[in-house]
């Protein structure tokens, strides 16, 4: 199995990247776009922590620059129905953090805009994951600096008005950065002068 992976970056795709070893071997890595946005640039040196999937009609190598990222994606694999492909799509949506506190706040909502999920998708893997995702590092980042039911509210109006769910996402956590409590409406004003 192959665990780590150090070497120079060759070239890069959206979502596919080719990593030269000292020793001359090429290595095709799926990264998810979370992870694609981090790394350095063609001929810069990297290292990377891997998964190995290998099925019958598969054999793939994915990266990630954090060690948790990488146990969040194990434990997407772990799911019921959750392949690698639909694992990756849900990291390159969310980064590691967002996408622990939507299964850990049982975020319904933030869930079904990862393509390939839906809501009934989203519930089985709020019921199956939750629990298994807050023993890991994220958990702890997320208790930290988790929304409060204001801030989910808020999001969901943003989307109401027309904007993406990232973007609203994004929007409602600046307007929730300099540690008010701030109430649904005052939040939602704030995110839009913030856009």
């Amino acid at each position: 199995m192959i665990s780590r992976l150090r070497g120079t970056l060759l070239s890069r795709t959206e979502e596919r990247i080719e990593v030269a070893t000292a020793g001359g071997v090429v290595y095709e890595v799926e990264v998810p776009l979370s992870v694609a946005e981090r790394l350095p640039g063609v001929g810069e040196e990297l290292e990377l922590r891997t998964v190995q999937v290998v099925r019958e009609d598969l054999h793939a190598l994915y990266g990630f620059t954090e060690r948790g990222e990488r146990l969040l994606f194990q434990r997407l694999l772990g799911a019921s129905g959750v392949g690698a492909r639909l694992a990756l799509a849900m990291l390159s949506t969310f980064p590691a953090t967002r996408l622990v506190r939507a299964l850990i706040e049982r975020d319904v909502a933030a869930l079904t805009q990862v393509s390939g999920v839906g809501k009934k998708t989203a519930e089985r893997l709020i019921l199956e994951l939750s629990d298994r995702v807050n023993e890991l590092d994220l958990a702890s980042e997320v208790e930290a600096g988790g929304p409060a039911e204001g801030a989910r509210a808020a999001v969901q109006a943003l989307t109401a008005l027309g904007m993406s769910f990232q973007e609203a996402d994004a929007a409602v956590r600046a307007a929730l950065d300099d540690d008010q409590d701030y109430g649904t409406d005052e939040l939602i004003r704030r995110a839009l002068a913030r856009t």
